[in-house]
Parts: C-alpha cells; sequence; structure tokens
C-alpha cells in the first residue's frame, strides 16, 4: 500500500461517513442540533461546523504546496474562518451542501496526490501567524485524523440524542483482497 492510496481511502471514508453523519443527524430538529451538549464545540452544529473550519483551513494550506493541485482550486475561493469555532454555516442544509463540496474536493485531492508531493515540506503560518514547516504527507495525516476526532465526538452526542449512526468502522471502506 502506498500512501497516496492510504489518502484515497481515507478520503473515501471520509466522504461516506461524513454522509451517515449528516443522514443521522437530519433526525434532529435545528433545536436538538444546537443544543449545548458540552462538547469541544458545544453543539453537534457547532462541532459539524468546526470539522468544515478545519477543513478549510488545512485544505488552503494544502492549496499553497508548491505542486499546485488543481483539486484544491475550490477551497481557494472559499472565506477564512475567523476562528476555530465559527459557525460558517447556521443553517443544517447549508452545512450538509458545503460538507458534500468539500468532501468531493477531498476526495479529487487525494486522487491528484504524487509520492514526490507527499516526500516534500510544506511551509505554512498556523492560525496565531506562527510560521512551521512540516512533511507534506504527516500533515496530510493529521488532516484526516483530525475529522476522525470530531466526527467520534459527534458520533456520541448524535448517540447520547437516541440516535444511532450505524457502523462506523474504517475496516468496512477496506476492500477485500
Amino acid at each position: 500500500m502506498s500512501l497516496k492510496s492510504n489518502f484515497e481511502l481515507m478520503a473515501d471514508y471520509n466522504q461516506w461517513m461524513n454522509e451517515s453523519i449528516y443522514e443521522s443527524a437530519s433526525n434532529l430538529s435545528a433545536e436538538e442540533l444546537s443544543k449545548d451538549r458540552g462538547a469541544f464545540f458545544g453543539s453537534i452544529i457547532g462541532t459539524l461546523n468546526h470539522v468544515l473550519v478545519g477543513d478549510t483551513i488545512w485544505l488552503k494550506r494544502f492549496a499553497n504546496h508548491p505542486s499546485a493541485l488543481k483539486a484544491l482550486d475550490y477551497v481557494c475561493g472559499l472565506e477564512n474562518p475567523q476562528a476555530l469555532n465559527s459557525i460558517i454555516h447556521a443553517k443544517f442544509e447549508s452545512l450538509k451542501s458545503a460538507r458534500i463540496e468539500m468532501d468531493r474536493a477531498i476526495q479529487n485531492f487525494a486522487h491528484e496526490l504524487t509520492d514526490e508531493a507527499l516526500s516534500s515540506v510544506l511551509s505554512y503560518n498556523n492560525t496565531k501567524g506562527e510560521p512551521f514547516a512540516k512533511n507534506f504527507g504527516y500533515l496530510i495525516q493529521h488532516f484526516f485524523n483530525h475529522q476522525a476526532h470530531h466526527r467520534g465526538q459527534v458520533s456520541t452526542l448524535l448517540n447520547q440524542a437516541g440516535i444511532e449512526i450505524g457502523v462506523t468502522d474504517l475496516l468496512v471502506s477496506i476492500p477485500n483482497e
């Protein structure tokens, strides 16, 4: 397995899990989605917004990679989130539509990656303006790990609200040989 094929698998898993989470969350009212449940980002909709905010921030950084990946042109047109807890889509349907578009961009991005790009360094500034230069492949791994971390929180919040989301294991996405 190559690093590229791993990221393609993670992008597909990401899309599948987001579809499942959003389908499950659609069974809740706007009030239930916005209810502060004590999570890092308060509510279900707050946490889902945070995942989209994180994706936007990281993909905008990735778009500045010297390999100039065309799949990230979509994110270049998005506004920069003001904070990690920004509610960029207060309405669930708008958030869901933005998630679908972002997942499409992530899948295209994963397919466009090259071994050369993955082994290179990406220089960027964090949200506080501090400069970093890190291995691009490791940063992409962090990107996918961040999504999984917060989706796990959302699945717990949904479960606590009486909503079952079904199977969440990456294992389901790994093809049989």
